[in-house]
């Protein structure tokens, strides 16, 4: 394997950087149900002040071709070509308290070397903790919380704060072999994977990103400014609702999703807060495409 440090660039003054910091960290991939870690990344570095600690190469882990540049055209031409990023910043929460983000694009070549690069960095700065945060769909209603899967080796955070336990096998995150890798060295790591409701899946949805912030405030004691987006999630919640009440099937379906969600988290002896007592799904394919179509009428109504 290269030198992993080959993958990326120290910012000049990276040497500058306070050393047992918390690291927080979200990359977009395969799955980013709800835009949970997108809007995070976006909400943080938008909201934050931040500085430059090292910028990886794309060209040694970006499939253009699955995720092309997009090109500005101005008149006659090309007046910008903008390439998805992957970053470790010096961030700064809403009270002042330094923390460390790795944020951007999810690799998509030398995981291996990725995972040994993150790795080093974390040993450069000696990270106090590192927190990741990752979301995928699943039928549960938009009406609960937004529930979460913990993994790693904070055994308070699984206790206090993971609704679902399963033994499964899914398709991994980039992240999951950094978890890995830093949990067997003994550094305290913790992964939240945010469960969303799938028919919003393929939306913005502001509650995922506020729970992704949540998780982390819980993991790391890190303050942040959620009004905006808590404001925005009330919003978006109250015109779901509006669509769901003014159609008797879409109402059923979502009540069928709160009971199985309650009879579990009540405790009752079902396996999972997915299925029902014979290990039945409940479907759903008649309101995420109800509410996809509700939802993309939404948002050609904003862009008029």
């Amino acid at each position: 394997m290269h030198d992993p440090a080959g993958l990326y660039d120290l910012a000049p003054d990276a040497s500058d950087v306070p050393e047992g910091l918390p690291l927080v960290a979200g990359l977009t991939g395969s799955s980013d149900a709800g835009g949970a870690v997108g809007q995070l990344a976006e909400f943080l570095v938008g909201e934050l002040d931040h500085s430059m600690v090292a910028s990886f190469d794309a060209d040694e882990l970006l499939d253009y071709r699955a995720r092309r540049p997009v090109f500005t055209f101005d008149q006659d031409h090309i007046s910008e070509v903008a390439t998805a990023t992957l970053s470790l910043r010096l961030m700064k929460d809403d009270i002042g308290q330094p923390f460390l983000l790795l944020s951007g694009f999810e690799p998509d070549f030398q995981w291996q070397r990725f995972t040994s690069a993150v790795v080093d960095l974390v040993r450069r700065y000696r990270v106090s903790t590192t927190t990741w945060v990752h979301s995928i769909p699943m039928p549960v209603p938009h009406t609960r919380p937004i529930g979460v899967t913990v993994s790693g080796n904070r055994s308070d955070l699984v206790e206090s704060l993971s609704v679902w336990r399963p033994v499964t096998q899914a398709p991994a995150n980039a992240l999951h072999l950094v978890e890995q890798r830093l949990g067997d060295s003994g550094h305290p790591t913790a992964g939240f994977v945010l469960l969303v409701p799938h028919y919003l899946a393929d939306t913005e949805f502001p509650d995922a990103a506020v729970a992704a912030l949540s998780s982390i405030s819980a993991a790391t004691g890190l303050i942040f400014p959620t009004d905006r987006l808590r404001s925005e999630g009330r919003d978006f919640l109250a015109k779901v609702d509006e669509q769901v009440q003014g159609n008797h099937e879409l109402s059923r379906l979502v009540s069928t999703l709160e009971e199985r969600h309650d009879t579990y988290m009540e405790g009752n002896p079902l396996p999972s807060p997915l299925t029902d007592q014979d290990g039945q799904v409940p479907s759903a394919d008649v309101l995420a495409a109800e509410l996809e179509r509700f939802l993309a009428g939404r948002r050609s109504d904003d862009e008029a």
